[in-house]
């Protein structure tokens, strides 16, 4: 281990135990758990790095320094404590040669099965901690130890013999891990704000990605942040950076885990029942704790699966422990789900928790949110879910599951129509057609005029139907998004093509290719951000049941007509939960996905900041708007003359981001 030549004075607070059992006397600590992690190359070793996420473990901290011909190298953690509470899950984790030293964010749900494989080869381990079964699996098969890990994960190992730093994200980015590399080293962390004022990282505007949040909505979708050379790795990738000699740091991500699907044909009721397995296995690993687990629920099919099925493994109904739930509520009988909530507690018996957002908590609430998200989110439903998680925090919940993914792996926003409607007019097969019109108009209200357009838009080459659709029309009123930085971007590819593009995913054509961008390109990348930095900001760890690699892996397999049948969104869960679900919440054909009462807040209590908010993103920006174009567009909508929509909160929350980051243009 290297010495403290650089006037960072380790943690000598503890007697370790290294992974391979032997005592030892050293400043080194046993495998700490989540969930903040720090690494550095070259650079001044500075334990503020991983102080400044405190707020991701409040449970423990660890720090160690090594020597490099790079020059000083350090590693860095901070602990929450989920699996293995003891001091036996301290990091940065040593194995039994200190040759290998693990600093780890995450859970490895298969460990218990990892271990035991691992001890049939003569492996012995001294805690309970999955930490120590990640860094065994490490120095037993090397890289090769990724794709047999079943869980969410972000994780550095430095091999002090041979001097390199080996970095991984799991399959799906549920965890995050960002980066920089400058001419004299390259650091690691865990959010964004670890990384700032590093030398040669100026903290400025990422115009480009800027852009395509103003005008998509997405972040998350390349390698880049809206920070200028500040990255992430990509859910799925991993680097190496050699240390061996003092010369310029190479960072060359590379993906162990594709991006693909493969095909699966199987009949409804054989889908549906491997959907189930498949589901009730991963909620079975995710309750694996040490500590209170319970769930968000939103009343919605895939929160509201996860709670029944938690609740049978808990044996709430015949008297065992209870699930506890939390959920937002609004008196706004537009975005209130609280009905299917209800209907959820009672058929699970679980033990509910309910918080009503206020509109006059937005702004109090939005520069810390902002703050720990790193970047600008797109709409105030970041706020009621930091609500949620808030309450879970208040009433000693340390671990939530949630119903993330599934929307994206199953076809379940309400845009997938135009595309499954395509393939069928493609194929000729009309009376499919016709009854997936005409339930969708009974079920959700679109006409069926519309629906044609949709779907005659969707058949189009994918450059020219973005120019056709909604949202495209939204950018070019009043020319808002004219400012000179702007004003040639917006012929350059779209958020969604740069995220196609950079991970080789097919062009949208049908359902499948649609879920297979959503779940890697585009959307779930950018939702698990915001749910990660919500939990963490509350010492809480989120975990993801629909997110278990082998569900996905079947899931984009699937055929369309396991997703959309009808009017039926996710038609393969709605079969799959048939006697498990309150009949109310199978039938549920509406979709809010966490939504907040945006208009009438908007409209309402929250005009006059809003307009405020507006001109401050002008004043700080003049380069990214049309002003007299922004102003006039924020004026149909909070006048009435124009429906809300997110882009107005976009522009809003990117000016309280610049304020709370000092972000130049």
């Amino acid at each position: 281990m290297g010495s403290t030549d650089w006037g960072v004075a380790n943690i000598r607070q503890r007697k370790i135990v290294c992974a391979g059992g032997r005592d030892r006397s050293s400043p080194q600590q046993r495998g700490w758990r989540m969930c903040g992690i720090f690494g550095s190359i070259g650079f001044e070793p500075d334990p503020q790095r991983i102080d400044i996420v405190a707020h991701r473990g409040p449970d423990g901290r660890g720090w160690e320094t090594y020597a490099s011909p790079k020059g000083p190298v350090a590693l860095g953690h901070r602990r929450l404590a989920i699996i293995d509470v003891s001091d036996a899950g301290l990091q940065p984790m040593c194995d039994a040669s200190r040759r290998y030293w693990l600093v780890f964010n995450g859970e490895i749900y298969n460990y218990i099965e990892l271990r035991e494989e691992m001890r049939a080869k003569g492996e012995v381990f001294v805690s309970e901690s999955d930490s120590e079964v990640l860094l065994r699996a490490y120095t037993l098969w090397g890289e090769d130890a990724l794709p047999r890990l079943r869980g969410m994960f972000a994780f550095l190992i430095w091999d002090d013999r041979d001097k390199k730093l080996f970095g991984a994200r799991d399959r799906y980015g549920i965890k995050p891990l960002y980066m920089v590399t400058t001419p004299r080293g390259a650091a690691f962390g865990s959010e964004i704000k670890q990384l700032l004022g590093l030398p040669s990282v100026s903290g400025s505007m990422n115009v480009a990605r800027v852009h395509d949040f103003l005008a998509s909505g997405i972040s998350d979708h390349t390698s880049e942040t809206m920070f200028e050379g500040v990255f992430q790795l990509r859910g799925g990738e991993c680097v190496t950076i050699d240390a061996s000699r003092d010369a310029a740091i190479e960072a060359r991500p590379r993906r162990w885990y594709p991006a693909a699907a493969g095909d699966i044909s199987l009949s409804e009721d054989e889908a549906a029942a491997r959907f189930r397995d498949l589901l009730t296995e991963s909620v079975r690993l995710h309750l694996r704790s040490d500590v209170p687990v319970g769930s968000c629920l939103s009343g919605g099919l895939d929160s509201s699966s996860i709670v029944c099925l938690m609740a049978q493994m808990m044996g709430s109904e015949a008297g065992g422990a209870k699930v506890n739930t939390v959920s937002a509520c609004y008196a706004e009988k537009s975005v209130d789900e609280k009905p299917f909530m209800d209907a959820v507690v009672a058929h699970a018996h679980t033990e509910p928790h309910y918080i009503f957002p206020k509109a006059d908590d937005v702004f109090q609430r939005a520069s810390d949110i902002t703050w720990h998200q790193d970047e600008p989110f797109g709409s105030t439903s970041i706020f009621a879910q930091w609500c949620v998680f808030e309450e879970a925090k208040r009433v000693g919940i340390k671990v939530m599951l949630d119903g993330q993914g599934a929307d994206e792996q199953l076809g379940g926003y309400h845009h997938s129509f135009s595309f499954h409607l395509a393939v069928l007019i493609k194929q000729f097969r009309l009376a499919g057609v016709l009854r997936a019109m005409q339930e969708r108009r009974a079920w959700h209200g679109v006409p069926i005029s519309r629906q044609i357009q949709q779907a005659l838009i969707a058949l189009l080459p994918p450059g020219l139907a973005g120019l056709l659709r909604d949202g495209h029309r939204a950018l070019t009123q009043h020319d808002w998004l004219g400012g000179e930085l702007l004003r040639e971007r917006g012929a350059s590819e779209t958020a969604f093509e740069r995220a196609r593009s950079e991970l080789g995913l097919p062009a949208v054509t049908d359902l499948r290719s649609l879920c297979l961008n959503l779940t890697y390109g585009s959307n779930l990348s950018m939702l698990l951000h915001w749910e990660d930095r919500n939990s963490m900001a509350h010492a809480i760890e989120a975990r993801v049941p629909f997110l278990d690699c082998p569900l996905v892996e079947f899931n984009l397999a699937l055929g369309n007509d396991h997703k959309i049948v009808g009017g039926d969104t996710k038609r393969v869960l709605r079969r799959a939960m048939e006697t498990i679900l309150p009949p109310t919440v199978l039938r549920r054909r509406d979709k809010l996905g966490f939504a907040t009462p945006e208009q009438v807040w908007f409209r309402g209590p929250l005009k006059g900041v809003m307009t405020e908010g507006v001109e401050a993103a002008v004043a700080r920006y003049p380069g990214l708007f049309n002003a007299d174009g922004l102003r006039a567009l924020a004026s149909d909508m909070l006048e009435g003359r124009k429906p809300v929509n997110f882009l107005l909160w976009r522009v809003v929350n990117l000016g309280l981001w610049g304020e709370r980051f000092r972000v130049g243009a």
